[in-house]
């Protein structure tokens, strides 16, 4: 499975698809977060809006290799090993890009709560933030996973069944990620940084049913 990361990490920064879902995803903080302001309200933004890109960023690894080449891994490795490590690579990918973006917003943010009454401690703050964004990146990583191949082959029924899917994640009641986003915003309000453990496993457990779906259905369907 380590060769296979390797590969497909690879691929990923060799074709240069990955730049769009992270420029958006910089832009994005740049115009919400700003030096100066509540530290969890900061954080709670930083996490909602890697999902969809941890989701952009699946869709990127299981369909950027040509047909050909994932035909020779599928027969080298396994369609189900071959696939798990295209998700497994987005998914890495959209941790490592959570946690600097994490770090980065904790520092430049205020520690203090809304309205500046109450300090927050920095770590306190981050040690609440990076479960909170890692929560976004797994729950979007399950997205992309079930709304892209093998399940969805066709572009017109995968992305916006994938960006329905990601908007659904953040903003639906019982969602891993709205809860420990939302656990963020209420934390501010309070001075408090609850660490959102519970949403952080609700979230894992979900992935890992979405990838334990979508890789065997490789072997079927595999080209």
């Amino acid at each position: 499975m380590t060769a296979l990361l390797r590969y497909q990490a690879d691929l990923l920064v060799r074709s240069q698809r990955w730049l769009p879902p992270v420029i958006l995803y910089v832009v994005f903080l740049g115009i919400g977060v700003q030096s100066g302001q509540p530290v969890l309200d900061s954080l709670g933004y930083t996490a909602a809006g890697l999902l969809p890109v941890a989701a952009w960023l699946v869709r990127i690894c299981v369909t950027g290799e040509p047909d050909a080449a994932r035909a020779c891994v599928a027969a080298a490795r396994g369609p189900a090993r071959a696939h798990l490590a295209c998700l497994l690579t987005a998914l890495l990918a959209s941790v490592a890009l959570g946690v600097v973006a994490t770090v980065v917003v904790t520092l430049i943010s205020d520690p203090a709560s809304n309205g500046h009454r109450v300090h927050v401690a920095p770590l306190r703050a981050a040690a609440a933030g990076l479960p909170a964004t890692l929560a976004c990146a797994l729950l979007g990583a399950a997205v992309g996973a079930l709304t892209n191949r093998p399940l969805l082959r066709s572009t017109g029924r995968a992305v916006p069944a994938m960006l329905l899917g990601a908007l659904l994640a953040v903003v639906a009641t019982g969602s891993p990620a709205q809860a420990a986003v939302h656990g963020l915003v209420t934390g501010s309000q309070t001075g408090r940084a609850p660490v959102p453990l519970l949403p952080l496993a609700g979230a894992a457990l979900l992935t890992a049913a979405a990838f334990a779906v979508a890789a065997p259905l490789s072997t079927r369907r595999s080209p």
